[in-house]
């Protein structure tokens, strides 16, 4: 069955690309288009589509539901894991500081210093 809509696929991108190749520029259409042709058709100035407009339609849409249904048929048949199935969640581990040395907790006097046009500061 895959191999069939494989087939499907890629017969219908290699149409795609021939027909898409195969068409006329649309440069001076869209002129026509936006006001600038006289037309009073009921699908604009470009009248309705062309056998090649639809052609190409019919095989995008062919094209488009051969992706789509390879995709649900590949992700159909395997495990549906995520990527990141495999790696493991990093540890809080706790990290040890060194041992500080004893510290004091008063502080140590402060030093006046020596200006000769100041005076110290007291530090309580």
């Amino acid at each position: 069955m895959t191999l069939l809509i494989t087939v499907l696929h890629v017969m219908a991108c290699l149409i795609l690309i021939s027909v898409v190749l195969l068409q006329k520029g649309s440069g001076t259409d869209m002129g026509a288009a936006f006001g600038g042709g006289s037309s009073q058709s009921v699908f604009g100035a470009s009248g309705g589509g062309s056998f090649m407009g639809k052609f190409t339609a019919g095989v995008a849409a062919i094209f488009l539901l051969s992706s789509m249904t390879l995709t649900f048929i590949s992700t159909k048949g395997s495990n549906a894991s995520s990527v990141m199935d495999g790696v493991k969640a990093p540890t809080a581990q706790e990290q040890k500081l060194p041992a500080a040395p004893e510290l004091p907790l008063v502080p140590k006097e402060a030093k006046p210093v020596e200006n000769t046009g100041s005076k110290p500061i007291p530090v309580e």
